[in-house]
């Protein structure tokens, strides 16, 4: 089976870091060579671009918008250009595109149109978190955003709870920064006091900060992290 042209799939920073401190040169070579992306944000693209390339020609990109507003009857054109021979790039917003990102859609396409995809390396915040967090990395889950009904979401940490004792899996999710604190105080109050829990903050960053310690201990913590971009992990 030939493949046609090619997707690549670009990570970014997790946070205002320079690029290349932890991203590999593979990246800047990439940007280099392509002028076509599928981008998130415009704006914040741009200035990655530049930021790693700063010589490149802006006015040359072309950016392709992928967010709630897109309508998805309009994806698959944003890869014709790889029908062509070309190459085209996937940009996340935060990390790596595909993993807790809309680009999985993108990819998905790519395969249907028998174009080469390449994932290139670069930092993720669920595996950076499963590295640091001392449980189990041969079983685990993400499990994406908890409910935000209080009801529902201690259910859901239950399960989890459960999933994690039963299987020896340790279970991954995430919160809307803002709520960071709230969802501590949630696993604090409704795990049992043995359970442990990993948060792992501003990976990569200098105000990086990853602490695994059981409910019972967490309770009597004070460390803030409102509206900093947060992994918890918990294992029985």
């Amino acid at each position: 089976m030939e493949l046609t042209g090619k997707l690549y799939l670009i990570p970014t920073t997790l946070g205002d870091t320079e690029p290349l401190e932890v991203l590999p040169i593979s990246i800047k070579n990439v940007l280099e060579m392509t002028n076509e992306f599928i981008v998130e944000n415009e704006k914040t693209a741009r200035r990655f671009i530049k930021r790693v390339s700063p010589k490149k020609s802006q006015p040359d990109l072309i950016l392709h918008p992928l967010n709630k507003f897109t309508d998805p009857a309009e994806i698959p054109s944003f890869l014709n250009s790889c029908l062509k021979g070309k190459v085209v790039g996937l940009l996340s917003e935060a990390g790596c595109p595909a993993i807790a990102d809309p680009g999985a859609d993108v990819v998905r396409i790519a395969h249907e149109k028998n174009i080469q995809v390449r994932p290139l390396v670069g930092p993720s915040s669920i595996l950076l978190a499963m590295m640091g967090s001392g449980f189990n990395g041969q079983s685990f889950a993400f499990n994406g955003y908890l409910p935000i009904d209080k009801s529902e979401r201690k259910a859901a940490i239950k399960k989890l709870e459960k999933l994690s004792g039963d299987y020896n899996q340790s279970q991954i999710f995430i919160e809307t920064p803002y709520r960071n604190n709230k969802m501590l105080e949630d696993l604090c109050s409704t795990l049992q006091g043995n359970t442990q829990i990993c948060v792992a903050c501003d990976l990569t960053l200098p105000s990086e900060v990853i602490l695994t310690r059981t409910a019972k201990e967490w309770k009597h913590i004070k460390l803030d992290f409102h509206k900093r971009p947060a992994i918890f992990v918990v294992q029985k």
